[in-house]
């Protein structure tokens, strides 16, 4: 059976460089090291539902927020959904940030079906983030109705194969800065790679942030792991 680990990445709060919150990034264990599994989907939910609610144990009362990515598919998915609020009971006071991708599964949801399971989750005190902001299927007027639900949106640099300095890439974050104030949203901006980078950042008003620049992801070792696995 394949291993799979959460990998723990801090997003740092620029200023005060503080750590303000943790996100959860599944990997497997291969013969060529730790990898991003092909697809996230394809892994049998029971086995992701058990990871989080072990790994969530680990990390309570260290952070005030920890962020869990998970797709469309996953989130209509009743083990996951239920390792979620178990999870985020395990991690109070802590916030759960259920971080929405944009993977896609075999299953189409729209918004409309997405929208009562994101509010159970908001009225049982978590957070709902929205990954990849400005890409892919989450341009403004897709993820329009789920703004006024989100407490955080994340926008990556990395998703772009233009440089951080190219005026396009800033215009974009202009735009999702002057979204996030509109909605009271917290903007994450992923893919601070290097000190110009965190520098541009800072000059463009980003508070929150997160990459190689602050830290790579870690191994979250679980009490089993009686060596890293």
């Amino acid at each position: 059976m394949p291993t799979y680990r959460y990998f723990v990445q801090p997003q740092i709060d620029a200023k005060t460089n503080t750590i303000v919150s943790y996100e959860l990034l599944m990997k497997q264990l291969t013969s060529q090291g730790w990898r991003l599994p092909e697809s996230f989907t394809s892994i049998d939910p029971q086995i992701i539902a058990d990871l989080l609610v072990e790994t969530t144990k680990v990390l309570s009362l260290k952070v005030r927020r920890c962020s869990v990515n998970i797709n469309r598919e996953q989130l209509m998915t009743t083990p996951i959904a239920e390792a979620i609020i178990k999870s985020q009971k395990q991690l109070y006071p802590t916030k759960l940030i259920v971080e929405l991708t944009e993977e896609d599964g075999p299953q189409k949801y729209s918004i409309e079906d997405l929208l009562p399971r994101l509010k159970s989750f908001v009225k049982k005190g978590m957070q709902l983030s929205l990954d990849d902001v400005g890409t892919g299927n989450n341009y403004f007027h897709e993820i329009q109705e789920l703004l006024p639900l989100a407490s955080e949106i994340k926008f990556a640099l990395q998703n772009f194969n233009k440089e951080f300095k190219d005026p396009k890439i800033q215009q974009k974050i202009h735009f999702w800065h002057a979204i996030s104030i509109e909605y009271g949203l917290r903007l994450v901006l992923e893919g601070i790679e290097d000190h110009s980078d965190n520098k541009l950042s800072n000059e463009l008003g980003i508070k929150l942030k997160q990459g190689y620049y602050f830290s790579r992801p870690q191994l979250l070792n679980l009490p089993q792991d009686s060596i890293a696995v």
